[in-house]
């Protein structure tokens, strides 16, 4: 079989255990296509002894009638997901250096269900960004191209996104806390995975915002995304927001039936300014969705409109937090220090040092947002924000709604560098229709859909009920198939 990188986790399982490959000429075909992919930035810490060593064990495995669901699947892993021995940082410079001793949950998940680790994946640094262009290793690059003029691939998870997209590994890792698993999957043409929060171990996760944070899988297909989801989720006593919630079979669930179900189209989410060719696409997609059986119902969602002003208070709010503990005591980068200088010079030089712009820049604000004089006004009242975002959700599906479609982004991917304007507010602004499902709590899963009249891909995504990722699989399994998206980029790197 020629290609192997670019088959879905489906069918290169389905080859495997037909003896058609083996787990070490999957491995070695995306080792080979990492190889030649270095333009896109994708990889940043690359583990081919290991990821050879994985790929042995797991065609012994296979050998001897192993029928883990992932067993010799190459898989990519997001920098900020924590591998025992391996570089771990969180595109950081203060994080230089840190080798874990310990194995987040959702890899040790992913390694018992029998995957193969190529290495770790680029992001924005401690996953703030929407453009993949605060990392210290540089800008992950989007496979796709208009005009040789280079692209973001999305943030913070865009590594995992281009990697995905150009075929250098069959499936990988993100993290959304905001949209950054669904909005650079509906950069690359891919389909991203946001679970209810609670559903994946956050444990060995380095943290952004500990409220909103969610690992989930980025995938070629639906149907892989629902292989990966069950093999990351699980009830976790080391994760005290570890839902103890049986993890169902989703991939055998997956009937493309949809008959009968309620579909709701937020009204709020017809944003000013939004380009035609995506609400054009949205009304699409909602037709898609009709012609398979299901209700079209327009809802409203009162309270969106004040989603991303909480969020970005509320998240950095606990970044602020979170980052507290960089401070060149513990470990991790420390600063040369002058004579004299003691431990507050100390804190002060390794954090400008270590932490990059739009971090320093959230750290800021969520300390000045927790500061005794302003955390009614600000901190406080985003959270009774957030309360009543989360209400809008619950009203909408005790109406009887199973599922509520929306616009991802609202454009095609940009180019690098076009949001470095000096005002970050223009960057935020990308988050607009996936930051409330973050603040819910709630499920939700990017699809490629279409492309714009440059050819460039563009993505819908679709709420779900609570722990209801099973249903929410099924209604973009139909999606998927409606919109029948085959287009690749050019393999110009």
């Amino acid at each position: 079989m020629s290609d192997l990188n670019t088959l879905t986790i489906a069918d290169a399982r389905d080859a495997l255990h037909k003896g058609e490959t083996t787990a070490v000429e999957l491995t070695e075909a995306c080792l080979a296509a990492i190889e030649r992919a270095g333009a896109l930035n994708a990889f940043v810490h690359k583990t081919p002894d290991a990821a050879r060593a994985m790929a042995r064990a797991a065609d012994a495995r296979i050998k001897a009638g192993d029928a883990a669901p992932l067993t010799g699947i190459p898989l990519g892993i997001k920098d900020v997901f924590c591998v025992k021995g391996v570089p771990s940082q969180a595109a950081s410079r203060i994080l230089e250096g840190f080798r874990p001793e310990y194995e987040s949950t959702v890899t040790q998940n992913l390694w018992n269900a029998g995957a193969v680790m190529l290495g770790k994946l680029n992001q924005d640094e401690f996953a703030m960004g929407s453009a993949n262009e605060s990392s210290c290793y540089g800008p992950a690059v989007n496979p796709w191209k208009v005009d040789d003029r280079p692209l973001t691939p999305g943030g913070s998870s865009g590594g995992s996104a281009a990697a995905v997209a150009a075929d250098l590994c069959l499936a990988a890792t993100g993290t959304d806390t905001g949209g950054s698993i669904r909005q650079p999957a509906a950069f690359t043409g891919i389909v991203g995975l946001k679970p209810t929060y609670g559903r994946v171990s956050r444990w060995g996760v380095i943290a952004y915002a500990s409220s909103l944070d969610q690992a989930g899988p980025m995938t070629k297909t639906v149907r892989d995304a629902a292989i990966m989801l069950g093999a990351m989720a699980s009830v976790d006593p080391q994760d005290s927001t570890s839902a103890d919630v049986a993890v169902p079979d989703y991939e055998a669930g997956l009937s493309g039936d949809i008959r009968g179900k309620r579909i709701g189209i937020p009204r709020e989410y017809r944003v000013e300014g939004m380009p035609p060719e995506i609400d054009a696409l949205w009304r699409e997609g909602a037709e898609m969705l009709r012609d398979a059986g299901a209700e079209i119902v327009d809802i409203s969602l009162p309270h969106t409109k004040y989603a991303l002003p909480a969020y970005y208070v509320i998240a950095p709010a606990e970044a602020s937090s979170n980052l507290a503990r960089y401070d060149g005591v513990r470990y991790g980068r420390r600063a040369k220090l002058g004579q004299g200088d003691g431990i507050t010079e100390m804190y002060e030089k390794t954090r400008a040092e270590g932490f990059g712009h739009e971090v320093q820049r959230r750290v800021m604000i969520g300390t000045y947002v927790l500061s005794a004089g302003f955390y009614d006004a600000y901190y406080n009242r985003a959270r009774k924000v957030r309360a009543l975002i989360k209400r809008d959700f619950d009203m909408a599906f005790a109406d009887g709604i199973d599922a509520i479609l929306a616009p991802t982004t609202p454009s095609a991917a940009f180019g690098l560098g076009a949001m470095d304007s000096g005002d970050p507010v223009r960057m935020y602004l990308n988050d607009v229709f996936t930051v409330t499902l973050n603040l819910a709590g709630l499920p939700g899963i990017a699809v490629p859909v279409g492309q714009d009249k440059q050819g460039l891909p563009l993505g819908l995504q679709l709420f779900g009920r609570p722990f209801e990722e099973g249903d929410l699989l099924n209604h973009a399994l139909v999606l998927e198939r409606a919109a029948g998206f085959v287009a690749k980029p050019h393999r110009w790197w």
